[in-house]
């Protein structure tokens, strides 16, 4: 996965924002890059799909089905687990520590998300919102916590966006589909992360 800086980044390098702000705008996607992501032909013509598990040695396997996509540009979104084919975008969305309450940032991303879902070409599809976590933990607290944050999310867009909770519905995945394969007890913020997946009219 190669790394993408976003205008916001840019401007902080710049001077044109202090390098806190930018940091923190650098995770919010633009509208128009949610929607290119999700738009049913997405898993088609652009990501990265990383497998879900290290090869039974314990050592990483390599990318599958990579693309031949170009570098990202500006506000790219980053890499997927969902299943070739399949449309989806991987947001951070941050949440406070050890809950499910989104945060200011959490909130900047799916307002975001949000606008992209009612515009014209999202409204005729369902999709899914899943919850991931780091190897951080037990499996159990971890399942319990994406599950918690999956639901949240899909009640923020819900009441506070009016997105019709028929279109949404939340899972939670825990540690089962990492970003990037880890051991145990590895903190990987690539894997605290909330994925959506385009799942059709």
């Amino acid at each position: 996965m190669r790394p993408a800086l976003t205008i916001a980044t840019m401007l902080g390098l710049l001077g044109g924002l202090p390098a806190s702000q930018a940091a923190a705008q650098d995770l919010v996607p633009g509208v128009e890059s949610l929607i290119e992501g999700l738009q049913p032909d997405a898993g088609l013509r652009r990501g990265i799909r990383l497998p879900a598990t290290p090869a039974p040695d314990g050592t990483p396997l390599p990318p599958l089905g990579q693309s031949a996509a170009p570098a990202p540009s500006p506000g790219a979104l980053a890499a997927t687990t969902a299943p070739p084919g399949v449309a989806a975008v991987s947001l951070t969305v941050n949440f406070a520590t050890g809950s499910a309450a989104l945060t200011p940032q959490a909130e900047a991303v799916l307002d975001n998300l949000a606008r992209a879902l009612a515009s014209p070409q999202l409204t005729p599809f369902r999709f899914r919102v899943e919850g991931h976590t780091d190897t951080v933990g037990s499996r159990t607290l971890n399942q319990a916590l994406s599950e918690a944050r999956a639901g949240a999310v899909r009640d923020y867009l819900v009441r506070r966006h009016r997105i019709a909770a028929a279109r949404i519905e939340a899972v939670g995945l825990g540690e089962q589909q990492p970003l990037v394969p880890t051991p145990d007890e590895t903190a990987e913020p690539r894997n605290r992360r909330v994925q959506i997946l385009n799942l059709g009219g």
